[in-house]
């Protein structure tokens, strides 16, 4: 008999980020409510080298042997839970988390998944009083000045056609006189963000508001975001700045090579894949994107396809890397003056079904081992009418979602 694993539905609960127990939040997953949300470490693995995506899927193959399931809930995200989060770069290492407990919600629906054969664990509700931390700032691995010229450089590049597009991603450096309130932080950014993704692995934290993969049973689900402009607080005003973002040539090119990676990723993979003709624009707490929802079902062939497949079929997108991926990935190593560790990378969840939900790590920070500081992240698609003021602005606004966050605490 092997390691038991018991899920029950449960009553009525709070907010998953007001949820509690014994043990430490290590994981998270949080949309508008629903999600997902583990405490302390059952398991873990990091993996690194060009085959993470299929060894990841070989451990939680592995792992999932050894559990003996009660789910008396069922459906998608119950039962034992893989968190992962990928680095972008195959020379970095990735993470693998088995939370001991996780809390579920999707609708009026919650349930509780513990392993072991202890009790059902008790809940309690997350309280904690505000810190007032004193932040300071400093540079990572370029200045503005420095990273404007890369930006000059990318762009040189891509009007000589050697590219038609790159994702240039900067740092910033974040120090904190308190220890950072990963709990606090994850309400934080649900407040703020709630139409994003609140993702947390392994000290790994963010706001995401691109969803790389979705897989349910056969249907495929990518949401592409590729061309952004700030908002200004004024509704008129932000109005009109959506309307100009979607006609703007620079952002539709821009946009257009990231849509058209993804559906050629999926294409192999899906008996038929639908392409909308025209973006929409989303609408976040502080820029506004153009989005496309690629989707497709699973070809049902003799060779089965799992969703770590499709990662990495899917990774890295032009969203985050730049066409054709190849010279991009060169470009970024000779360019970006950094190591972007995890940012960028797929995180998110895969459930004992193969279903799951990953998106790409942005609006992302990387919380020191000391707990005291953070790494923090954002990037710009740079294409040939590319100008490195602007870009510099786009990337200061995605830094705000960490950078405000970690201010409230």
């Amino acid at each position: 008999m092997g390691t038991r694993i018991t899920t029950e539905i449960l009553g009525e609960v709070p907010a998953l980020s007001a949820i509690a127990t014994d043990l430490p939040v290590t994981t998270s997953w949080i949309r508008g409510g629903d999600g997902l949300i583990g405490f302390g470490i059952y398991s873990k693995k990091t993996l690194i080298g060009s085959t993470r995506f299929t060894d990841a899927s070989a451990w939680w193959r592995e792992e999932r042997s050894k559990f003996t399931i009660e789910n008396n809930v069922h459906g998608s995200g119950t039962g034992p839970i893989l968190f992962s989060s990928f680095a972008f770069d195959e020379n970095e290492e990735s993470e693998l988390v088995i939370p001991e407990i996780i809390v579920g919600r999707k609708g009026d629906k919650a349930w509780l998944t513990w392993i072991g054969d202890t009790p059902q664990p008790k809940l309690k509700k997350y309280i904690s009083e505000p810190s007032h931390p004193a932040l300071t700032y400093s540079q990572g691995g370029l200045s503005d000045a420095q990273w404007m010229e890369r930006v000059e450089q990318a762009v040189a590049r891509i009007k000589s056609g050697e590219l038609e597009k790159l994702v240039l991603a900067r740092d910033s450096v974040i120090h904190s006189d308190k220890a950072i309130d990963i709990a606090r932080l994850i309400q934080s950014l649900e407040s703020e963000y709630p139409s994003t993704w609140i993702f947390l692995v392994q000290n790994l934290i963010g706001a995401t508001p691109e969803l790389l993969v979705r897989l349910s049973k056969s249907l495929v689900t990518s949401r592409v975001l590729a061309g952004t402009i700030r908002k200004t607080g004024d509704e008129a005003r932000d109005l009109s700045l959506a309307g100009s973002l979607a006609k703007s040539s620079k952002d539709l090119e821009e946009h257009e090579y990231a849509v058209r990676s993804v559906a050629e990723a999926l294409s192999p993979y899906c008996s038929s894949t639908n392409v909308p003709d025209s973006p929409f624009v989303l609408h976040l707490a502080n820029v506004m994107h153009l989005a496309t929802d690629v989707t497709g079902v699973v070809n049902e062939s003799a060779t089965p396809t799992d969703i770590f497949t499709l990662l990495s079929a899917l990774h890295p997108s032009a969203a985050v890397c730049g066409t054709p991926t190849e010279k991009a990935k060169r470009a970024i190593s000779e360019l970006e003056g950094m190591s972007r560790g995890r940012y960028a990378g797929p995180v998110g969840w895969i459930d004992a079904r193969g279903d799951g939900e990953l998106g790409i790590a942005l609006r992302t920070g990387l919380i020191n081992e000391q707990g005291n500081g953070a790494r923090i992240f954002a990037g710009c698609g740079i294409v040939a009418g590319s100008n490195p003021a602007d870009e510099l602005a786009e990337s200061q606004a995605k830094l705000i979602p960490m950078r405000t966050a970690l201010a409230t605490l």
